[in-house]
């Protein structure tokens, strides 16, 4: 089992992800939200998200079918994941919240 930490800019919410498989393929939304944060995201399984410290800066975000959830810290905020629309068993991941991995290295990453 792998384990992943990442954490929002100020670092008051910190969260750890366990899981055998990778976090990509990367990719980037085109949804209106997504096209203006420009986040490269990952995925993992929502099972293996847990929220360590700061759960109660997390503020939620959700528009249209209220489907998609969103997940900002209050504090200084950053987007650290949302739960996907339509697939209720991943989570998806701001790739430049995670410890040690650097977004700008990835390379060209699909929009989709």
């Amino acid at each position: 089992m792998k384990k992943y930490f990442g954490a929002c800019h100020c670092g008051g919410l910190r969260f750890e992800i366990d899981t055998d498989d990778p976090l990509g393929p990367y990719f980037r939304c085109n949804c209106s939200l997504c096209a203006r944060k420009g986040a490269v995201m990952g995925a993992a399984p929502r099972s293996a998200l847990t929220v360590t410290r700061g759960a109660e800066l997390i503020s939620t975000y959700s528009w249209n079918t209220r489907e998609a959830q969103h997940y900002f810290c209050k504090v200084c905020g950053i987007y650290t994941h949302h739960l996907m629309r339509g697939d209720t068993t991943t989570v998806g991941l701001n790739m430049a919240c995670i410890e040690g991995l650097d977004p700008f290295a990835l390379g060209e990453v699909p929009v989709g």
